[in-house]
């Protein structure tokens, strides 16, 4: 099923035309509403006759979370207040947080991109949905749930946690579709062994994951555990939620709605665009929000795009997966290193459980040290010692390749590394401790 497939299939020149005339749309409208975005443009000398489509979007100045911060409140609004529907914040640890704010007119494409998505992932009408993303000032569990109604689906709004409840509700109600964190499905999935269920048999087919980076490895362990299709949904609070992009259900790639989100790529050090194909930084334009429109706005995440067709018939562009983030890669001993990197490896090698911590610190002569702690299967620790020692060496064998640098790695039994019900905290890095 595709959601609007005037919009979703129109030819490239068309939508070119549909995002050029938005565009231009946008400047003004935001030139004549939002004091920060006027001042902006008015110190690179621009004004909205200078944006006269797509061809001229590099001339805009790009916008950045640091915005939104020094903005806040209710700075980057070109909107009043009083004609907001619905506000959410996030829970910035340093500075203040950002807030995003949505008219009636935002909250209703909220709901028509996530049932876009929902649609990509293979739901039908009248299938039941199981959110379990939380609810609340966190965009997440609100962004399905009214996606699930748009698109006239059984909307279950269970919330993160309570995960004896998850499992109840999911035999007793038979939702088709999950949706929450990857990391939180296989945490599902090890309380539904341990309390005597074969995760696999579950009466989801659908999985729903985001949130956080999750590898294609992490994705053939949650499939094989819960017995379902896992799909990537990608958003972010700034630019509307969950609802930017969602894999179809051939999973090569997300496909981005460029009719309302507009995506570059570009390399992150010289904030110039790179062609498809290409590893950069994800930058948005919101062509059509209302209350907190954004031009340019850095994501920090790493992607690249694929504008080649699609085999479910969409000619939007696809994203790849997560690569990394500009902000949260780990330079180490002078080497960039993402998690997603070392998860990938992990999880390619049998007899590791996809649950590990990334611990960085910095050794008293100065160097930094990387340990990666890995859960094993509980019948590698019956097995002879050196098969455990083979195991280890085989990990560090092959993330030294991988990393260019020693990685000391220490396999520890199931259930030591810390779970989580919402997002992995995946590394701790003390070097800032010191």
């Amino acid at each position: 099923m595709i959601w609007n497939k005037e919009i979703e299939q129109m030819p490239l020149n068309k939508l070119k035309e549909v995002q050029s005339a938005r565009l231009s749309r946008l400047v003004k409208y935001v030139y004549q509403n939002s004091d920060f975005y006027r001042a902006k443009l008015d110190k690179d000398g621009l004004n909205p006759s200078h944006i006269n489509g797509l061809e001229d979007i590099e001339k805009l100045p790009f916008t950045n979370k640091t915005d939104l911060r020094d903005s806040y409140p209710f700075g980057l609004f070109s909107t009043d207040v009083k004609r907001l529907s619905e506000v959410h914040v996030s829970s910035g640890t340093t500075g203040n947080p950002t807030v995003v704010g949505y008219t009636k007119e935002d909250l209703q494409l909220w709901a028509t991109v996530v049932a876009r998505c929902l649609c990509l992932a293979g739901a039908e009408q009248g299938d039941m949905l199981q959110v379990a993303y939380g609810y609340g000032l966190f965009t997440g569990g609100l962004g399905l749930h009214y996606g699930g109604i748009e698109m006239g689906l059984t909307v279950i709004p269970a919330s993160s946690g309570n995960t004896q409840r998850q499992l109840k509700m999911m035999q007793d109600f038979k939702p088709r579709i999950l949706a929450c964190t990857p990391s939180y499905a296989l945490y599902m999935a090890d309380e539904a062994r341990k309390s005597g269920l074969d995760p696999a048999e579950s009466s989801w087919e659908i999985g729903i994951f985001g949130a956080e980076p999750w590898s294609d490895s992490m994705r053939d362990e949650i499939e094989e555990s819960l017995g379902l299709l896992a799909t990537d949904i990608y958003g972010l609070s700034e630019i509307i939620g969950p609802g930017v992009c969602q894999e179809c259900t051939y999973k090569d790639g997300l496909h981005i709605f460029s009719d309302v989100f507009y995506p570059e790529i570009i390399d992150p050090a010289t904030g110039k665009q790179l062609p498809p194909g290409e590893d950069g930084e994800l930058v948005i334009t919101t062509l059509t929000k209302v209350g907190i429109p954004l031009i340019r706005y850095r994501t920090r995440d790493i992607v690249s795009m694929d504008v080649s067709p699609c085999r479910c018939g969409r000619t939007s562009p696809r994203l790849s997966k997560i690569k990394g983030r500009t902000d949260d890669m780990m330079i180490i001993r002078g080497i960039n290193v993402f998690p997603s990197q070392i998860e990938d490896v992990l999880l390619s090698i049998r007899g590791t459980q996809p649950h590990y911590q990334i611990i960085v610190d910095r050794a008293s002569n100065g160097m930094d040290t990387i340990e990666l702690q890995v859960e094993v299967e509980q019948q590698m620790f019956s097995d002879e010692i050196k098969q455990l020692e083979a195991l280890e060496r085989q990990i560090k064998e092959k993330m030294d390749s991988v990393l260019s640098l020693g990685v000391n790695v220490r396999l520890v039994e199931p259930g030591t590394v810390a779970r989580s019900e919402g997002k992995a905290k995946r590394v701790i890095d003390k070097r800032g401790q010191r």
